[in-house]
């Protein structure tokens, strides 16, 4: 990301970014990566900020089935959303993403971070934007495209490719041909589609207020657990030394070390114990030099490990709280002492959020439907985008095929509905291998 000053020279003063969201993007980046600012030598990351955006991803996408009816358009589409699991699992550290069709058979994903949101409508949706793209072609010498996509409501797409030569990535440098980076020869410097009905491109903001500048950018997933995940890095932190620093030790006097057969380097005696374990033993002056008593003497503290394990495990239920996940997804799931209700209410919460994201991510990929039809010449094709969630996270699978069993009791399932639905078999299958009913005899 560039300065706000620097983006304003460039674009002018119509940017939907502050100088504050992109701090918070690079820290959130940074935190992703597991260079959080408090890792250091002392502190390590857990990498709770992967294990939160993984689980969120896996649930949404676990049972998400989307197609396009048309066919030749459905394999480019399957396509291009093979990879979105672990680009969801970006999207949501980041903020936001975007599916950008190259082409009429290939999509890239961009991050919050490799694009400048420069204009958004009413409803959120992004119709102005810069994705940049970067070559390094030597050591202080950088190439910077900046391509422009513009989106009117009057149906008009306009698309813009500005290339600039820097010697640094703090400022952009001067105006350059395309034509001076062989990648980019090809490209157009400005055209325009007419009829074209919406972006051409998909855009995926997280579900959650902007608390950072106001704007409709997206804020990471984690931002309001970002002070707890350094709190938990910290408390593990004090878990790993505790269990260093109570290691156990035999203090041994110099008197009990044996004379080496060697010199050292320096021409001195060298003591050691037999088979001396350089962990276990260290050499102290103990017995003062006088009779040889206390020789040995055993440092083994008792370790003070469960406290901090309750403590790292409050932590993480705080987390799991104000991210919205359920009570063990990231703590210890045997340490949740919570009432029947209390797990209901958590997972309810986690089936909010997960609905949220999901509908989110529905709008996304039906935008990417279109800019794929567009960009392969079948936006009048009369194709059908279809997406659909299925609800189960708020029950287990016993929980299910119990409601299931009522519901077949009470006449409201078919017997071969729930054959099918738990046999794995289609509904003639099912219809077929039901047991006759039983005779009664007059």
């Amino acid at each position: 990301m560039f300065s706000i000053k620097t983006l304003k020279e460039l674009f002018g003063q119509d940017i939907a970014i502050s100088q504050d969201m992109i701090s918070a993007i690079e820290k959130w980046g940074s935190m992703y990566r597991g260079q959080a600012p408090w890792v250091d030598e002392q502190v390590d990351s857990l990498q709770i900020e992967q294990g939160i955006c993984r689980e969120f991803a896996n649930v949404c996408l676990n049972e998400m089935e989307s197609s396009i009816s048309v066919e030749p358009l459905d394999k480019i589409y399957q396509s291009a959303v093979r990879d979105l699991n672990e680009n969801l699992q970006s999207g949501l550290a980041l903020g936001s993403f975007c599916i950008k069709p190259l082409g009429e058979d290939k999509v890239e994903y961009i991050t919050q971070e490799r694009f400048i949101p420069l204009k958004f409508d009413a409803r959120g949706r992004l119709t102005r934007v810069a994705f940049v793209d970067v070559k390094k072609v030597a050591d202080y010498d950088y190439f910077i495209r900046f391509e422009v996509h513009t989106w009117e409501e009057t149906r008009v797409l306009n698309i813009q490719n500005l290339a600039y030569r820097s010697s640094d990535m703090a400022s952009i440098g001067r105006s350059v041909p395309l034509s001076m980076v062989p990648e980019w020869a090809e490209l157009p410097e400005n055209i325009n589609y007419a009829g074209v009905e919406r972006p051409d491109f998909g855009y995926y903001r997280n579900p959650i207020k902007n608390e950072v500048d106001g704007s409709p950018c997206g804020v990471s997933v984690y931002q309001s657990a970002t002070n707890l995940i350094k709190k938990t890095d910290i408390q593990f932190g004090r878990l790993d030394w505790e269990f260093e620093s109570g290691e156990r030790v035999v203090h041994v006097d110099v008197t009990a070390l044996q004379e080496a057969p060697t010199l050292g380097q320096d021409g001195r005696t060298r003591y050691e114990m037999p088979k001396l374990n350089k962990r276990l033993y260290r050499g102290l002056n103990l017995s003062g030099g006088s009779n040889g008593e206390e020789l040995y003497k055993e440092y083994s503290p008792e370790l003070r490990d469960q406290n901090i394990i309750n403590g790292l495990n409050a932590y993480l239920r705080r987390i799991e709280f104000n991210v919205c996940l359920s009570y063990g997804d990231l703590s210890d799931v045997n340490d949740v002492d919570k009432t029947a209700t209390e797990a209901k209410i958590a997972k309810k919460r986690k089936y909010n959020m997960v609905k949220a994201i999901q509908s989110n991510l529905k709008d996304c990929l039906e935008d990417l439907a279109y800019a794929l039809a567009f960009y392969n010449g079948m936006t009048r094709s009369g194709y059908e985008f279809l997406c659909t969630f299925k609800d189960s996270i708020l029950v287990d699978e016993e929980e299910e095929r119990q409601q299931d069993r009522q519901d077949l009791a009470a006449g409201i399932m078919r017997p071969e509905e729930y054959r099918a639905k738990w046999y794995g078999e289609t509904l003639e299958e099912a219809a077929k291998n039901l047991p006759e009913p039983a005779m009664v005899e007059e």
